[in-house]
């Protein structure tokens, strides 16, 4: 793919980094033929934000203001992001034609955005996946192509996923953020929906937990099917007492009236596919063989 007319802005919502971290990964995205707008500056750390609410939020002004660019891309996640909401034009940003990327706690900026019709992508952030000493080929590859072409195909197996052959929006994120905006102004209402969902550091009954808030919401019997990505750093504990990750997701599908799925290579992992949040999707599951045909966003041609 041919990068160099294609601009990314780097911008920091949530959590701060190290000041090598950034270099390193505006070096790995210049390496990759990008033209990078950085606009997190590490000096005006605040607390454990990196920078003010303000100077946040012109952040993402600044980004989408600059014509150059093309893609806004979040730093990386943390906590934070909740707190620029009532201070976003998200009717302006929906509008900007540009394509926001990351994943976390960018999950609440994504929702706000979807609920003015705005689609994003849920995938690599700078410090997650273009830091490390080798990036992640596979990572690399699928973001350049949800990015670059106006349709994708993911294809994946998971031996007791059901058979399901379903249509609808592909929408979701960090189930935490979801979650957390259950009953708020910032929550989109998608019906007919496929729901995706991913965390880090969420024991199975926390999962299980998170999930049941959305069902009593109202929000899982308004979808299609709900599929699970990775859920990763947990640690199960004598009192868990056989109640691990598959007997809470057994116990799952005996209570909601959807399909679950699991195995979406997307979450907290090196190995991640850049997912269109508000495109169309089509998921198709036959035998253990899962398939999720994505279309319906926009791109940067």
């Amino acid at each position: 793919m041919d990068t160099k007319k294609i601009g990314i802005a780097i911008i920091a919502p949530g959590g701060y980094v190290p000041d090598s971290s950034l270099e390193k990964g505006i070096d790995s995205l210049k390496s990759m033929g990008y033209r990078v707008f950085n606009y997190y500056d590490p000096e005006k750390r605040y607390q454990r934000f990196s920078a003010t609410d303000e100077e946040r939020v012109q952040q993402i002004v600044q980004a989408v203001s600059n014509p150059r660019v093309q893609i806004v891309m979040a730093l990386r996640g943390g906590y934070g992001t909740t707190r620029l909401l009532p201070y976003l034009d998200f009717d302006g940003l929906a509008k900007s034609g540009k394509l926001f990327v990351g994943h976390s706690d960018f999950t609440v900026f994504q929702m706000a955005l979807l609920k003015k019709g705005g689609i994003s992508f849920a995938g690599p952030m700078v410090n997650s996946d273009f830091v490390g000493k080798e990036l992640g080929r596979f990572t690399i590859d699928h973001f350049e192509a949800c990015m670059t072409s106006p349709e994708v195909f993911l294809e994946w197996f998971s031996r007791n996923n059901p058979d399901v052959n379903v249509e609808g929006v592909l929408w979701g994120g960090n189930l935490t953020m979801l979650a957390h905006l259950a009953g708020t102004p910032w929550m989109p209402d998608i019906s007919g929906g496929i729901l995706f969902v991913e965390d880090v550091h969420e024991q199975p009954y926390r999962v299980e937990r998170m999930l049941l808030q959305l069902d009593e919401a109202g929000i899982l019997g308004k979808q299609k099917a709900l599929v699970l990505g990775h859920f990763t750093e947990f640690k199960e504990t004598d009192y868990d007492n056989g109640y691990d990750f598959e007997a809470m997701l057994v116990w799952l599908r005996s209570r909601l009236t959807i399909p679950v799925l699991t195995g979406l290579p997307f979450g907290h992992v090196r190995d991640k596919v850049t997912l269109p949040v508000g495109g169309r999707a089509r998921l198709v599951s036959r035998e253990g063989k899962t398939q999720l045909y994505l279309s319906g966003y926009p791109t940067v041609w």
